[in-house]
């Protein structure tokens, strides 16, 4: 807009004209917004705020009276309040390069001022010491004219031709090399070591790797030869499961043909055998029925023979008498003791013959008692009979 001015971020903007600034300043101090300008009327003017670079050369005397070439960079900038502003403006606002002159001109009596109260040894070990020296000294008078030292570096010390730097590096030097002799000598033990333990890791992996070399040809010897042998081998199973599945087969051909015979031979005789057992079981069982049956009936023959032939005995037992010389003393009670002995012993003779029959082989037969009763001596026995009465027989 037409009379509208804005400062850039790094700059300040200057009004002059109209009425005064801060401190009866001649100018008004704009930064960090626009301000509207009366064109002919106002004037602006910009101050930049910007970091400035100021190099510092300069020779200087010890406290041991070595001169030295120092050499150090000043970093500042116009201070961001409104006095420091002012105070820049009306030195350095119509040429502002003259602001790092001036700063190298201040640093560098600094400089000398503070280099000549030290030794060399202590302005070259002590460097952050000198530069904050030179920046407390020099605080005051950079103020004064608006400007802020950000920092002081010392870049070189050097002391020309005089070799005193170096002489007073060279223990430290010496002891550097001596550190730097050793320190090789360990590089170049180590490394003689650690070629030494490479050759020897080579050998013990050139071993190995022989240790598994020979393993797998081994192993593929062996693999070749079971792959030579796997054919006969499997021709052989092969056969020999032939051989099995053809056992096997006639194995249950001579089961079947067993079971078949079984059937056909063992289980009909079997059959027979037990059919004709229990034939004869149940005809010995008949014959032993018919046996007993026969022989309860010939019992039954016996004991009515007996009774039809017991008078026939007691006849021949009285025909035996007969021929007899008896005396009977008792009268009629003796002969009738005689008769009853006759009978009793006809008895007798009946129980034995009936018991001796029970006992025989046959169980005894009709033909038998006759046989029996036809005996001499049965006869006899019966002649013979009871004498229970004093009967006298001459």
């Amino acid at each position: 807009m037409f009379g509208y001015r804005v400062p850039a971020p790094d700059e300040a903007m200057l009004i002059s004209g109209g009425r005064r600034g801060l401190g009866g300043a001649p100018f008004r101090v704009v930064t960090g917004h626009g301000k509207f300008v009366l064109p002919i009327f106002r004037k602006t003017r910009f101050l930049t705020l910007s970091m400035c670079e100021a190099e510092v050369v300069e020779h200087c005397v010890t406290r041991q009276g070595i001169a030295l070439k120092v050499r150090a960079v000043i970093a500042f900038k116009v201070g961001n309040d409104t006095e420091s502003i002012v105070n820049a403006g009306q030195r350095f606002l119509s040429d502002q390069d003259q602001m790092s002159v001036l700063t190298g001109r201040i640093f560098a009596g600094h400089l000398r001022s503070i280099i000549g109260s030290m030794t060399v040894e202590e302005i070259v070990t002590e460097r952050q010491k000198l530069a904050t020296e030179v920046l407390d000294t020099s605080k005051s008078e950079m103020a004064k004219i608006g400007l802020h030292v950000d920092s002081l570096q010392i870049q070189s010390i050097d002391d020309g031709d005089t070799g005193y730097i170096d002489a007073m590096s060279a223990p430290h030097k010496a002891a550097i090399q001596r550190q730097a002799q050793i320190a090789q000598a360990q590089a170049t033990q180590a490394a003689a070591e650690a070629e030494q333990e490479a050759a020897r890791n080579q050998a013990e992996y050139a071993r190995k790797t022989a240790i598994v070399q020979a393993q797998y040809s081994a192993e593929v010897e062996q693999a070749q030869a079971r792959a030579a042998q796997a054919g006969p081998l499997a021709e052989a199973h092969a056969q020999q499961e032939v051989l099995d599945a053809r056992t096997e087969l006639a194995e249950r051909a001579a089961q079947l043909r067993q079971q078949q015979l079984v059937a056909e031979v063992v289980k009909p005789a079997e059959a027979d055998a037990e059919r004709i057992r229990v034939l004869a079981l149940a005809e010995a069982e008949r014959m032993k029925i018919q046996a007993e049956a026969a022989a309860s009936y010939d019992r039954v023959a016996l004991d009515r023979m007996l009774i039809d032939q017991l008078p026939q005995i007691v006849k021949e037992a009285a025909n035996g008498l007969s021929g007899a010389n008896v005396n009977v003393l008792n009268g009629a009670d003796g002969l009738g003791e005689i008769a009853a002995g006759l009978v009793g012993q006809g008895l007798t003779i009946l129980d034995s013959v009936r018991n001796n029959l029970g006992t025989s082989e046959g169980e005894g037969k009709p033909s038998d008692l006759k046989r029996y009763l036809g005996a001499p001596g049965n006869r006899g026995q019966a002649d013979g009979g009871r004498n229970d009465g004093p009967v006298e027989i001459q």
